[in-house]
């Protein structure tokens, strides 16, 4: 069977394959009439993991789906409408509710994790599977696995130790683009460069600080452990700035709301970027394309995420007894003004 590719959406709907990209890579500049219209038919064609709608709604008769239950989603900082997470929601939830599920959200409290309890609005026995949005704390994660219900974690705590959970698992990739960022930047003639971001608040960072590191280790480009800044909240990034002697060529962040710290924090300490040092950061936030100067960084196909979210859940709700899966949707990098040089 022929793959179903971007340009094939585009000449069946007349319209020009960067148009198309924009709707599938929920990119900005599109009417949602538009990309309503696109994605319809990328589900109808079966384009990547469109594909599993497609079987699941496009002969399913015009009349409301019969309600199937309740679809949990936990979580535990509030997550912010700039935030990756935020888009992906909103579009899997409208999913679900075309099957016949609910979407409800239960904050975890702090209170929760210490003496590993349940929200108090969350009930195990009205929901039919559990979604989990960045919960990191290990020992939680493996009690909520042991509820017996269907489980899928998007993104989770750090497997630096070798361990993993009992349950689906989906992330964005993190290590193809940091990698060819790498290898872009020592093509241009830098060498040094350095890394800011805790690489054990979870797989996802940890996952492109390894890809950091193996990139240069595999290019034969030493790294100056100085520059290696293990840290997370943005006082502590600004103190660690601080507290350097001198400045890599490059700083990859470990995400785009580290990046924007960072660079304010150079900003007050009289150094300019890219004049100074070139930044990247990871999940083009809106933040990233409006500052000054626009953040070069990695976009996170937030679609693509709630769709290949949905099949996990529907597939692991339709046949519990499945192996564990691990998946990663793919990721693009974005060359912006934080790393141009003259």
């Amino acid at each position: 069977m022929k793959k179903v590719t971007i340009q094939d959406i585009a000449d069946e709907l007349g319209i020009s394959r960067n148009t198309v990209s924009k709707a599938i890579n929920n990119a900005d500049g599109l009417a949602e009439a538009t990309r309503l219209k696109i994605l319809q038919k990328a589900t109808e064609m079966g384009y990547k993991q469109f594909s599993y709608i497609r079987a699941h709604t496009l002969n399913a008769p015009e009349q409301e789906a019969a309600y199937k239950g309740e679809i949990a989603l936990l979580f535990g900082d509030i997550i912010a409408p700039a935030h990756f997470a935020s888009l992906m929601l909103d579009k899997l939830k409208m999913e679900l509710s075309q099957l016949g599920y609910t979407l409800n959200a239960h904050r975890v409290e702090p209170d929760n994790f210490a003496h590993r309890s349940l929200p108090v609005t969350f009930f195990p026995d009205q929901a039919v599977a559990i979604i989990c949005i960045e919960m990191f704390d290990r020992a939680y994660d493996e009690m909520i696995c042991d509820l017996g219900l269907p489980v899928l974690f998007v993104d989770g705590p750090h497997k630096r130790d070798g361990m993993d959970l009992p349950a689906d698992q989906l992330y964005m990739d993190n290590i193809t683009a940091i990698t060819r960022f790498v290898n872009d930047m020592l093509a241009r003639g830098k060498r040094k460069i350095g890394f800011i971001g805790n690489y054990e608040h979870c797989q996802s960072f940890y996952e492109r600080y390894a890809a950091f590191r193996c990139a240069m280790l595999m290019a034969g480009a030493p790294v100056d452990e100085r520059h290696c800044l293990k840290v997370q909240k943005s006082e502590d990034v600004a103190e660690a700035l601080a507290a350097l002697t001198d400045l890599p060529e490059v700083f990859i962040c470990a995400n785009d709301f580290i990046a924007v710290d960072a660079i304010y924090t150079l900003r007050k300490l009289g150094k300019s970027v890219p004049g100074d040092v070139l930044f990247c950061g990871f999940d083009d936030s809106p933040n990233s394309r409006i500052m000054t100067p626009a953040l070069t960084t990695v976009h996170t196909h937030t679609q693509i995420m709630a769709i290949a979210a949905m099949n996990l859940l529907i597939s692991r709700i339709d046949d519990p007894g499945l192996n564990f899966r691990i998946v990663h949707t793919e990721t693009e990098l974005i060359y912006r003004d934080s790393t141009k040089t003259d």
